[in-house]
């Protein structure tokens, strides 16, 4: 098994030129880091923009490569270059759901989160959990109905074979036609399809639902 691999990230609060030095300085301190934590660096992603925006460029393919590729850590020069205020604690969360440590070469190892974050970090964790709880009652909830007005989710053939799980793109409209008739609300109808493998948001099945009716009047 070969080393640990990490990716590297910097950051200055503006564009001015001498950040420029600054920007070089972290990456070169970040990568001697990695090297006496016997870390393989395999990316570097820097951005020049506020700390308290989520809405970089870099911190946001950061993001997407950590959970593609299943990078072991995040080395930063403070915890301040992740990111700042509210930003900062929803940057942290975001690298715990994809067990991603976060090194920082203030502390020569990993970040050291006082009781505030950590309790803040815990409660995210906690309402994420329920929201799940929640979505998925709702998909329970839909489908009882539906069945109870006498839905057969296993008449539906488009989905079958699908055992991989991968997301529908295909709008299934007489299932929002027959679930509506049913009686069934547009987010109830929502969960029936998400619980059959049809990824769709409540709106397409509401406008789904309008566009048969303008079809029907016409």
């Amino acid at each position: 098994m070969g080393p640990l691999r990490c990716v590297v990230y910097t950051r200055v609060s503006t564009e001015k030129d001498e950040q420029e030095i600054s920007l070089v300085r972290q990456e070169e301190e970040l990568a001697n880091l990695a090297e006496i934590m016997g870390y393989e660096l395999v990316h570097s992603f820097s951005d020049r923009h506020s700390g308290y925006d989520i809405d970089r460029e870099g911190l946001l393919s950061l993001l997407e490569y950590v959970k593609q590729e299943g990078i072991e850590a995040v080395l930063i020069q403070d915890e301040t270059r992740l990111g700042r205020g509210n930003a900062r604690v929803a940057i942290l969360h975001l690298l715990a759901k994809t067990n991603t440590t976060v090194i920082t070469n203030h502390d020569s190892g990993p970040l050291q989160l006082n009781e505030m974050d950590m309790m803040l970090l815990e409660i995210l964790s906690i309402v994420e959990e329920y929201q799940r709880k929640i979505h998925n009652a709702k998909i329970r909830r839909g489908m009882k109905r539906a069945v109870k007005q006498g839905y057969r989710p296993e008449k539906n053939l488009k989905n079958k074979g699908n055992s991989e799980g991968r997301e529908r793109l295909d709008v299934p409209t007489e299932e929002i036609v027959s679930l509506r008739k049913k009686g069934l609300t547009f987010e109830e109808i929502t969960g029936v399809l998400k619980g059959l493998g049809h990824s769709i948001s409540k709106a397409t099945v509401h406008r789904r639902y309008k566009e048969y009716e303008e079809q029907q009047e016409g």
